[in-house]
């Protein structure tokens, strides 16, 4: 007696179902089946007959690359362009080397080439960016004694934006969604200064960045601080950093130290990590109907932090591996401003 294949027979019974007078989410609940399948082996009966109940043809193992077809696809990805985009993607390599879009996909992953990323880059041209890059991962790697090692920056004109309807909320089979529109509210600016060995924060949010400010915030790290610890300040070159007021009030407080990140490098100073998370995790989802609101929120995300997230910050790279991945850069893009 002769059997019928299992997924033959399955689909035979979808159809009979069908036939039956049952509607597709009846079949699908009898057969324990999604409904997909129910409605894609209806489809292909209508279209072909039984033949329709069939598997489609595979096409089988692709056949292997040669050298001249990996080494062609790697000179277009590197050196060339398609005509109707502004970079490649697998389907068009695919297309105008005439291979499969797997085979593209294994050639660069084995060239871990990825020409549909785009990361963006400034190279420093600081003097003294040695220097100021020795001194800064010196703090990182070895801070000194009796001492505290603040990462300190603004992070200016956050925006107090509201949606101009209601977000509908995250529901089993729904996103979360929200309207690409909103209305703006008005600004507030974060200073922080982050604790490197313990990963706190002492914040302080104004309603303007000027050199007034940001004495008030060496005023509130000074109140907030242990009196007998030297205070090291890693900072970016901002001109309120270096306001004559600021400099005599500095005089007459000399545990503080300042040490400045070289131009066009914030990566380099700690605190910069912080502030990304602060963006990703209280403000790019929030809505918020005032500024008001807004401080809120960041004062609430801050004393979380605090409370249960901060740890230390650990540096990995040496300031020699820095400063020679900058000169190398600086070299390829002399050589390549040559060739074009």
């Amino acid at each position: 007696m002769g059997t019928l294949p299992q997924n033959l027979g399955q689909r035979a019974r979808i159809l009979l179902l069908l036939a039956s007078g049952l509607t597709p989410k009846q079949v699908s609940d009898r057969l324990e089946v999604s409904a997909p399948v129910v409605f894609k082996w209806r489809k292909r009966y209508q279209e072909a007959g039984l033949d329709g109940l069939s598997d489609l043809p595979r096409s089988g193992h692709p056949r292997k690359l040669d050298e001249a077809k990996i080494k062609e696809i790697l000179t277009l990805t590197t050196q060339r362009v398609p005509r109707e985009a502004t970079h490649w993607s697998l389907r068009l390599m695919a297309k105008y080397v005439g291979v499969t879009v797997w085979q593209v996909a294994q050639v660069w992953a084995a060239a871990d080439l990825k020409p549909h990323r785009l990361k963006t880059f400034k190279i420093s041209n600081d003097p003294h960016f040695a220097d100021k890059v020795v001194d800064v991962v010196g703090l990182y790697l070895n801070p000194p004694d009796n001492a505290m090692v603040l990462s300190v920056d603004e992070k200016t004109q956050i925006q107090a934006l509201d949606r101009t309807q209601p977000m509908l909320p995250l529901k089993p089979g729904q996103i979360e969604r929200r309207t690409h529109d909103y209305k703006r509210h008005g600004t507030a600016s974060l200073y922080a200064a982050f604790d490197i060995l313990t990963g706190q924060v002492i914040g302080r949010i104004t309603q303007r960045h000027r050199a007034k400010e940001f004495l008030e915030f060496l005023r509130q790290i000074d109140r907030a601080t242990p009196a007998e610890l030297d205070l090291h300040l890693i900072l970016d070159n901002s001109s309120t950093h270096k306001t004559a007021t600021v400099k005599t009030w500095l005089e007459k407080h000399p545990r503080f130290k300042l040490h400045f990140t070289p131009t066009s490098a914030s990566w380099l100073n700690a605190v910069e990590g912080w502030f990304a998370q602060l963006e990703r995790r209280a403000l790019y989802r929030d809505a918020f109907s005032s500024v008001a609101d807004l401080k809120a929120a960041i004062r609430r995300f801050i004393e979380a932090h605090n409370e249960h997230s901060a740890k230390p910050f650990r540096w990995n790279k040496t300031a020699e591996s820095i400063i020679n991945s900058v000169n190398r850069a600086k070299l390829t893009a002399i050589k390549n401003k040559l060739l074009n």
